[in-house]
């Protein structure tokens, strides 16, 4: 009966959580997404002319994306708000129960229950809680990307690489698990990862030729159209250094720090190549460090470093970085006049997905059983 109240309690707290974030938020993205959806398929309109009223903001997908949300087009904007939060929870249930679940059974824990905290602790996780509230995607790619790399690439499918295709062409940021495969030397995964995307972008140029043509060629090099780089929620290094007095060199030093980024990751995940679920951890936090924008809702794709840190070795890692984040510290650096050592407050993120670059463990002496890694080794 006391697991029953425990699990009651932070319910309770979690969704008091999620409708003060939702009363600050309003669904803001599904409302861009509803809006540019209904003006082309219901209006014939360009869908990356049309900008929410008084905003910069607009469709910045690929057309497969819009493909994808067609249903928009024809449902009132309640039902969309309701699927997408129902998406957003059944999504980190099993993301959760995939990731924690072999943990939670090799510890001993009560599954309901441990489970039950688990998922209130990922549901209050500031980046999921700014997915649901916004109204966003992220936890629907990042489950796709996690069960093909869990179920297809770690056990060898014949389909391994389709579920990261699909997810490339709805937002483009989870190519970097196309590197995973390549850096890894998984070439049929990554051929069909390839094969998948391009196939999806086809069809969807093939459908939209007008659209296709207006996001390849202009959209997706207009930075404006997803906002400021220096705006505290761009949690990326490129966020970090926009966010530092140094304009003139500022894009000069993001390359260097992108290829340094890069070479670090490939360097670490080529020496375990077999350990599917480490690579997916680190996988995630190299899209968060290199991506040009990556608001703090994009750091959805961190959770499986924290569940790998807890799980081998650094809880300490993973317990600090999941309570700052969650605490929303980081704003408090939003406006001026800012508190002191700025520095650090106004980049947790990327100093935490820096640190879970390094130090989440890596590396298992078996590669056909992600779900029960045995010691770690590097």
């Amino acid at each position: 009966m006391k697991r029953f109240g425990t699990v009651a309690g932070l319910a309770v707290i979690t969704v008091g959580i999620i409708y003060l974030a939702a009363r600050r938020n309003e669904y803001f993205d599904s409302k861009v997404y509803y809006g540019a959806i209904q003006y082309w398929f219901r209006d014939g309109g360009m869908v990356y002319d049309w900008m929410r009223p008084e905003t910069p903001y607009g469709f910045t997908y690929p057309p497969f994306a819009g493909l994808v949300m067609l249903p928009m087009a024809y449902l009132p904007f309640p039902a969309v708000v309701v699927l997408a939060c129902l998406g957003t929870v059944v999504t980190t249930g099993l993301l959760v129960w995939w990731l924690a679940g072999p943990m939670i059974r090799r510890k001993g824990w009560t599954p309901w229950f441990a489970f039950a905290v688990a998922l209130c602790l990922a549901l209050s996780f500031e980046p999921v809680r700014e997915t649901f509230t916004f109204g966003q995607v992220n936890t629907l790619l990042l489950a796709l990307v996690t069960a093909d790399m869990l179920f297809g690439v770690a056990r060898n499918r014949r389909w391994a690489g389709v579920g990261i295709g699909l997810a490339v062409a709805i937002k483009l940021t989870p190519g970097v698990f196309i590197l995973y495969l390549l850096v890894t030397r998984r070439w049929r995964a990554a051929a069909t990862a390839i094969g998948a995307a391009a196939g999806a972008t086809l069809l969807a140029g093939a459908l939209f030729v007008d659209q296709s043509r207006e996001f390849w060629t202009s959209a997706l090099w207009d930075t404006n159209r997803v906002g400021l780089l220096y705006y505290l929620s761009n949690q990326s290094e490129r966020g970090f250094l926009a966010r530092l007095p140094i304009d003139t060199v500022e894009s000069a030093v993001w390359l260097a720090c992108v290829l340094a980024t890069l070479g670090f990751w490939a360097w670490r995940v080529s020496r375990a190549p077999d350990d599917v679920l480490g690579g997916l951890a680190l996988t995630g936090v190299l899209g968060c460090l290199i991506s040009p924008v990556t608001w703090i809702h994009h750091c959805v794709w961190l959770i499986p470093a924290l569940i790998r840190c807890l799980d081998a070795g650094r809880p300490y890692l993973a317990i600090s970085a999941y309570v700052l984040m969650t605490s929303r510290l980081t704003w408090l650096w939003e406006k001026r006049p800012r508190p002191p050592l700025e520095l650090l407050g106004a980049n947790i993120y990327v100093w935490f997905s820096l640190a879970l670059l390094v130090w989440t463990p890596l590396g298992t002496r078996r590669s056909s059983d992600v779900h029960e890694p045995d010691k770690i080794i590097a």
